[in-house]
């Protein structure tokens, strides 16, 4: 958690068949961040606006709420959140229960 929401890690798979959070991917190094799939290519901007979408729905906040913080290049970002803690806790934790 961040002082304005939370910080999420992500691993992006752009240009999938289907559109998806895919559960936890698991890094080389041992890290591990929220798999997701957008159908969208990595042209432009256009797979994080997906990325960026598909959260938005799964977490029930605005896309306005979500920044790219790291990573707009890449597959692995850093994506950060702003929203009221308390529901936002609660929302993360059905994207990815344990």
């Amino acid at each position: 958690m961040t002082k304005e929401g939370a910080r999420l890690f992500v691993r992006a798979n752009p240009g999938a068949k289907a559109e998806a959070i895919a559960g936890v991917w698991l890094g080389a190094e041992g890290e591990a961040r929220l798999a997701v799939k957008v159908s969208a290519p990595p042209d432009k901007g256009k797979a994080n606006a997906a990325i960026i979408k598909l959260l938005a729905k799964a977490l029930g906040l605005p896309k306005s709420a979500f920044l790219i913080a790291s990573g707009e290049t890449s597959r692995l970002k850093t994506i950060d959140i702003k929203a009221e803690k308390k529901a936002l806790t609660a929302a993360l934790q059905n994207l990815a229960p344990e």
